[in-house]
């Protein structure tokens, strides 16, 4: 099946994106100590310092993701998801690249994330390896953890 998915700027609050907030809420909490989980749920999302974005088929949200701004030119990662049963398609991809291209017409000179170490999150690690994301430092108020990988990129 081809899809042909629509990224567009949205509410995080949205009625239809319930089953997207659930979904990630319970993704992290697998096993993730709640100490560890520094996710935002869809309230904590609807600021004027982050922009969320949701990819949609055929009008379904499928997946989402958010940066927030950190400082004039340093945002973070936030809130990446994709649906389990719309995995294997290249939304992910299509997400980080979009909110890459965003946070880099919005001024962002470089982006960051927190994600964890646990072997679930392998394949957010190296999507975003292969995007150019690094290994670095705790950043923005983060500390050392054990349950955590911190990334950075700087947006050519």
């Amino acid at each position: 099946m081809a899809v042909d998915p629509t990224i567009a700027r949205e509410r995080p609050t949205g009625a239809d994106l319930a089953l997207l907030m659930e979904r990630h809420t319970a993704d992290m909490h697998v096993d993730t100590p709640p100490e560890s989980i520094h996710m935002m749920d869809a309230s904590a999302l609807d600021r004027p310092d982050i922009a969320f974005f949701v990819l949609r088929d055929a009008g379904k949200p499928l997946a989402m993701g958010a940066y927030k701004r950190i400082d004039a030119g340093h945002a973070e990662i936030k809130s990446m998801h994709v649906l389990a049963e719309a995995r294997g398609r290249g939304l992910s991809k299509a997400m980080l690249d979009h909110l890459m291209a965003a946070a880099k017409s919005d001024g962002i000179r470089r982006l960051s994330l927190e994600t964890g170490s646990q072997s679930m999150f392998l394949p957010a690690r190296r999507l975003y390896e292969r995007a150019g994301f690094s290994e670095c430092p705790p950043f923005e108020g983060y500390v050392l953890d054990p349950n955590s990988v911190f990334m950075t990129k700087v947006l050519a």
